[in-house]
């Protein structure tokens, strides 16, 4: 058989990257060097390859060379997607299954929990973090250079000013409004930033980490940018290529997106002139599904963040990496958030074997060779505390538990819960605000949530996701047994769930009219 120059060239760069991936002496390959990319907020029709009016061409050819992740699933809110990824464990194991973590309650991921950056430490890695923990903070041993990182740099709380780096909120007992600095170096208050829009200053400290780093040691960098989340703020030459866009929130959202698209983009390439690129993994994440209020945008998916509706909990995510097998791919297999903990340990070349048993599965050969995901099931949680007093169009609709003939289930159908098994979804309780909020700029795009176009909420759904990822044809009736299964499995989750953990603000996180937020216990 004869070898073309194109394949003695491709061959060749193969080798190259193989080479260059032995440790000296020739010995094993190099442990790759791990990037972890966390986007706040972004939803299905944030990103330019789902058809997006929004433009992100950074995300889109790094998703285009590398494996695009369309069957991935993440959490509905902040912290629980933050927890599930530190840990490799359902939140129903943390007692984290309800809500995020207010900046005055007192507590944080269990501190008897081993977090992804020290099991690569163990695996002897550098571990680095920019942006947003939202994991706790109430006392030292909460933080993150507390929990593995060598390094931190960014803000303890879940949302602030862009610019100024504060957060204002109400602390309940004391009936008092303050609003202070968030923003910390290390452990230290970091005072000197104010002006630096928040986008550009994490994604500039992330490539100085990039570029300090020792090739010969593997890096492992997680950052968890601040982009998207409200506010809605960004420097006005990023607005200029969106003057299409006639809603004043989805124009901003789509400015937000397009600095975040470039900060991305200016990671990626420092880690090419670093020399790191060809050993690196690259994984990017959302951490929610988008929220319509704000100007994000989950169409054609029902539900925003907050519900555990697929517009809630279905992640723009993919992986780029000259290390994968089948890169240019698309996998449609299953894939949840707590999946990351295990697998790139296993790719560091680490152990899991000594922590609690994990949730999350080692799915590189699924994303890198396309093997069958080892994942069948996945809960996507179980709160018997769920309330969501943000708007909903429509109003919300009330459960008739009366009328459900799984209303004497041994799993009570009146708790907010979904589980995922296969292709069927099974819902329960009140899953959340249940429009299909429109295509932005298209007021004709189905939206209604409580109009005759779709039927009353019931206590218990089914759905058949795979035919049917909009969640628009209701099949309980038609499959009685797959709900009996389904809940047997939800009623077996919640005999091995903690307790909530969800205590009321503590006043002494007051950090005082010129302070800052932090730990206080």
């Amino acid at each position: 058989m004869s070898v073309t120059g194109e394949h003695f060239s491709a061959l060749g760069m193969i080798a190259a990257i193989f080479i260059v991936n032995l440790l000296p002496g020739l010995g094993a390959p190099r442990p790759p060097h791990v990037v972890f990319i966390l986007a706040d907020d972004f939803g299905w029709n944030d990103v330019g390859y789902h058809g997006s009016e929004i433009k992100t061409p950074n995300l889109d050819k790094l998703a285009a060379g590398g494996v695009r992740l369309e069957n991935y699933y993440v959490q509905p809110i902040c912290t629980p997607s933050r927890n599930q990824l530190m840990t490799g464990r359902y939140q129903i194991h943390t007692g984290m299954q309800h809500w995020i973590i207010w900046p005055c309650q007192p507590y944080c991921v269990p501190l008897d929990e081993k977090l992804l950056p020290q099991f690569m430490k163990d695996a002897g890695y550098d571990t680095h973090m920019v942006g947003k923990w939202h994991l706790g903070s109430y006392k030292k041993d909460c933080l993150p250079t507390r929990r593995g990182f060598d390094t931190y740099f960014g803000y303890l709380l879940g949302s602030e000013d862009y610019y100024n780096h504060t957060r204002c909120y109400t602390i309940a007992p004391l009936k008092l409004t303050r609003c202070a600095l968030d923003l910390r170096d290390g452990e230290e208050v970091a005072t000197a930033y104010k002006g630096v829009y928040s986008t550009e200053m994490l994604s500039q400290r992330a490539i100085g980490i990039v570029e300090k780093h020792n090739p010969d040691k593997p890096l492992f960098l997680y950052v968890a940018l601040q982009a998207v989340h409200a506010p809605l703020q960004v420097p006005e030459r990023y607005l200029t290529p969106y003057s299409f866009i006639k809603a004043p929130k989805r124009r901003l959202f789509a400015g937000m997106v397009s600095a975040m698209d470039e900060a991305v983009g200016n990671i990626t390439l420092a880690l090419k002139e670093a020399g790191l690129w060809n050993n690196t993994v690259l994984v990017f994440s959302t951490d929610n599904g988008g929220q319509p209020l704000y100007g994000g945008s989950n169409w054609p998916l029902r539900g925003r963040k907050l519900t555990l509706w697929e517009g809630g909990v279905r992640g723009v995510g993919f992986v780029a990496s000259p290390l994968l097998q089948q890169p240019g791919t698309i996998s449609h297999e299953l894939i949840h958030v707590s999946d990351w903990l295990p697998t790139l340990v296993g790719l560091a070349g680490g152990s899991t074997n000594t922590t609690k048993p994990l949730d999350g599965f080692n799915v590189w050969n699924t994303i890198s060779k396309g093997f069958a995901s080892p994942r069948l099931e996945l809960l996507h949680n179980i709160d018997p505390l769920y309330t969501d007093a943000t708007p909903c169009p429509g109003g919300r609709r009330q459960l008739n538990l009366d009328s459900s003939p799984w209303a004497k289930s041994n799993f009570n159908v009146s708790i907010h819960a979904a589980i995922r098994s296969n292709k069927w979804k099974l819902l329960t309780g009140f899953p959340g605000c249940d429009s299909w909020f429109p295509r932005p700029g298209d007021n004709a795009s189905s939206s209604s949530s409580s109009s005759s176009q779709v039927e009353p909420l019931k206590p218990v759904m089914l759905f058949d996701v795979e035919s049917d990822p909009e969640e628009r044809n209701e099949v309980s009736a038609q499959f009685p047994s797959v709900v009996d299964y389904l809940l047997a499995r939800l009623y077996k989750y919640q005999t091995g769930a903690l307790p909530v953990h969800f205590p009321d603000d503590d006043p002494r996180c007051d950090p005082g009219p010129s302070g800052a937020w932090g730990p206080w216990a």
